[in-house]
């Protein structure tokens, strides 16, 4: 039986962020949608639990005989240990060196050339030199956009082939909650009645310090902030920066992680989701908020407004006022928001994980009949 091996590694990060959910959704779709006789199974590293990357459906994972810090340095060598299978998808640029067998490698974004600051030095060097090996020497690169697509070609040009492959919004948001279990769930989290909402990991990439201090400005719409979202990398203090813009400590309610089931309880009950990054390569939270009717104010990165397609309203990057306004216009003029948020179902409708599986079996297809006729 010929097997689709998904690298699951992200998902025993301390932070998975949005790479882990695109990970775990994809992996999903692969094994709902593997044509007949194939199987899907994941790979990690050495781990002791590695009980976080077991995925319903897909077989799993198998453990490769290298520690995550071993595993990394043998691949950035060259090392060619291959983690099984006829065909290898990588969700992130952790891959290993290609080999004969095709090996497809996921690229979420270019911040580590556009906005390299928002890294830290070693992040930054180690992605722009992972994405430089997937770009020369992968059998094809998967990225979420065309705007992605477009800066790759410019900043990380190589012979693999680029194919736009969007994301999805997962199941658990499919249907509105049970009333009991969100009334629940708004208890146990103290949820305001209503708030803006921002969804992401909280690090310099996201753009949540400009939201705080949106929030605190005189235009800003006069509800409590709410962010779901585990605390990452870079030091950022979003309460000593609310202290700061003087936003009363009762208007700014941090969540930390969530899980999905409460996350669908979360989003519904916003009036507005803001999504102010400096840089996205997707944009999973602008996407999910838009498919259960919740309007969108996004910043003008560019795969952001490729996403909301004209669906939210757009506030300047690294702009304060101008995100407070754009929150303010959602709330103070309904008609307008009421025909967003319709734009916004048709927008995400387009997007769902089984079709993005489907493309990437159709990748993966392709390269494995090649293979099979080379060998021959």
């Amino acid at each position: 039986m010929p097997e689709l091996v998904v690298l699951t590694e992200q998902l025993l990060a301390a932070v998975p962020g949005g790479t882990g959910r695109y990970t775990w959704e994809l992996a999903s779709a692969l094994a709902a949608t593997a044509p007949p006789g194939w199987e899907v199974r994941g790979a990690v590293s050495r781990h002791a639990d590695p009980s976080a990357a077991v995925i319903p459906g897909v077989v799993g994972p198998r453990i490769l005989p290298l520690p995550r810090r071993a595993l990394v340095a043998a691949w950035e060598r060259g090392v060619p240990l291959w983690p099984g299978g006829d065909a290898v998808h990588a969700p992130t640029p952790l891959a290993p060196p290609a080999a004969r067998r095709g090996l497809v490698v996921t690229v979420h974004d270019t911040v580590p050339w556009t906005h390299p600051e928002t890294l830290t030095p070693r992040g930054a060097r180690w992605h722009r030199a992972a994405v430089g090996r997937a770009t020369r020497r992968a059998s094809a690169v998967v990225v979420p956009t065309a705007a992605v697509a477009a800066e790759l070609s410019q900043f990380s040009p190589g012979p693999a082939r680029v194919h736009v492959v969007g994301h999805g919004t997962p199941a658990v948001l499919a249907a509105a909650p049970d009333e009991a279990i969100a009334r629940r769930v708004a208890a146990d989290l103290a949820l305001p009645d209503r708030y803006v909402l921002a969804v992401g990991t909280i690090e310099p990439r996201k753009g949540l310090d400009v939201l705080v201090e949106a929030m605190a400005g005189r235009h800003a719409p006069d509800l409590p902030l709410v962010i779901a979202g585990p605390q990452g990398w870079g030091g950022l203090d979003l309460r000593a920066l609310a202290a700061r813009h003087h936003l009363p400590p009762e208007r700014l309610r941090l969540l930390g992680r969530v899980s999905d089931a409460d996350l669908a309880v979360v989003l519904r009950r916003a009036a507005v989701l803001a999504v102010p990054s400096l840089a996205e390569g997707f944009g999973l939270p602008l996407l999910e908020a838009m498919a259960v009717g919740v309007p969108v104010v996004h910043s003008d990165a560019p795969a952001l407004v490729e996403v909301a397609g004209g669906a939210g309203v757009l506030a300047r990057r690294r702009d304060a006022v101008s995100l407070a306004g754009a929150l303010r216009t959602v709330l103070d003029d309904p008609e307008r928001t009421a025909v967003a948020i319709a734009a916004g179902r048709r927008r995400a409708a387009q997007f769902t994980w089984q079709r993005a599986a489907e493309s990437v079996w159709t990748l993966h297809l392709e390269l494995y009949r090649a293979v099979r006729a080379g060998l021959r």
